[in-house]
């Protein structure tokens, strides 16, 4: 199996979630055990010696890697949720995303500064997501930050949000 297997097997959703935005849907890549191997191997690999101590999953389809990945890493995991939806004392952090705006919040006691943390996003679009993840990530003041998603859409260059001291890679672009 190749990283090109895994990416013919993304579908593009016209039109959602609103007009005029194409959408790749990795359901269609998480429905099969073997893809979902591979990727978590893939990710391991790249990880298993940066002494990574939280995985952060970015609601909602960044859970699904970024669980997988904290298992195998022997790492906690921490959720980034949208507003409202974390029953503890939270931060929040408000950012833009290609269709609207919206917030993001996590646990004021999720990490501190002895965690090297992985943030994981199923995708990264114009960045707004993960950039503010990372600015929620650094008011709790952690080690070091590193960052991926298995698929980035280059043309709408969300890689300029993220901050030069956090390492990013991309599985998949287009």
């Amino acid at each position: 199996m190749t990283i090109e297997d895994v990416k013919k097997e993304i579908r593009d959703i016209q039109d959602f979630p609103s007009k005029g935005i194409v959408f790749k849907d990795l359901t269609t890549v998480f429905k099969n055990a073997q893809y979902i191997q591979f990727l978590s191997d893939m990710l391991y690999n790249q990880y298993k010696d940066y002494g990574i101590t939280k995985v952060i999953g970015i609601e909602s389809r960044g859970f699904i890697m970024g669980a997988i990945l904290s298992e195998k890493l022997n790492a906690g995991f921490i959720p980034v949720r949208k507003k409202g939806k974390l029953p503890a004392e939270s931060y929040e952090m408000e950012y833009q995303l290609e269709y609207g705006s919206a917030i993001i919040e996590m646990h004021k006691d999720a990490l501190d500064e002895n965690d090297v943390v992985l943030i994981h996003d199923d995708l990264l679009a114009t960045g707004g997501t993960l950039a503010a993840s990372i600015s929620l990530v650094k008011i709790l003041g952690v080690k070091k930050i590193y960052c991926n998603t298995i698929v980035e859409l280059t043309a709408l260059h969300g890689r300029k949000l993220i901050e030069s001291d956090v390492e990013f890679i991309s599985l998949i672009k287009y």
